[in-house]
């Protein structure tokens, strides 16, 4: 697994690694929907973006995380940001995560298109065994998200995180593994090509 600063392309999305360009559409993304004030979520705020970007690169730069913008393709308009994080390349597994979305591009085709560039990365690129997806017990919209693209669930990280309101997080566990990527590939497929 050689992890580099690669841009995935769709037929209507990128995922752009984050840069500094970046930062002013993220902005206007995150006040889509206020997204900062969503308690099942840890997205930053406008005035945070700066650490948001300085804790990418380092988190790059220990070979731990790629974190990206998400574009429109056409109009290159910043929609939000994903990354691969917890990359263990001895063990050929990779979380995606920490993914967010204006809301005028939620349950729409940028989550399916985003998350099956990154599955195809992963499987297709790096050779990955397994690919993990987590969120709140509590995010619903979340889970049936992840649902949607195929992944297994697990079961659940009693106590796993604690929230920027103190509260102690519950995170359900979710996978797709590499025997599953050609069915999951598949329905994905399907999915992009509807209306």
């Amino acid at each position: 697994m050689k992890i580099t600063k690669v841009v995935l392309a769709g037929p209507r999305i990128r995922l752009e690694p984050l840069a500094q360009a970046h930062l002013p559409g993220l902005a206007d993304a995150i006040d889509d929907g206020r997204l900062w004030e969503i308690p099942v979520t840890l997205v930053p705020s406008r005035e945070d973006l700066g650490k948001f970007l300085d804790a990418a690169e380092s988190a790059f730069n220990a070979e731990k995380e790629l974190v990206f913008a998400t574009l429109d393709a056409q109009s290159g308009r910043v929609l939000g940001s994903t990354r691969f994080r917890c990359i263990d390349a001895a063990h050929r597994r990779v979380e995606i995560g920490f993914t967010f979305l204006a809301a005028s591009s939620q349950r729409t085709h940028v989550n399916t298109e985003a998350k099956y560039l990154m599955l195809r990365h992963t499987f297709e690129t790096w050779g990955c065994n397994r690919v993990e997806l987590l969120t709140d017990e509590r995010n619903a919209k979340s889970r049936r998200a992840i649902q949607r693209i195929g992944a297994r669930e697990e079961g659940m990280l009693r106590c796993h995180m604690l929230m920027r309101d103190g509260y102690v997080r519950n995170s359900v566990v979710y996978s797709v593994i590499a025997p599953e990527w050609q069915q999951v590939k598949a329905a994905l497929e399907a999915q992009l090509v509807r209306p």
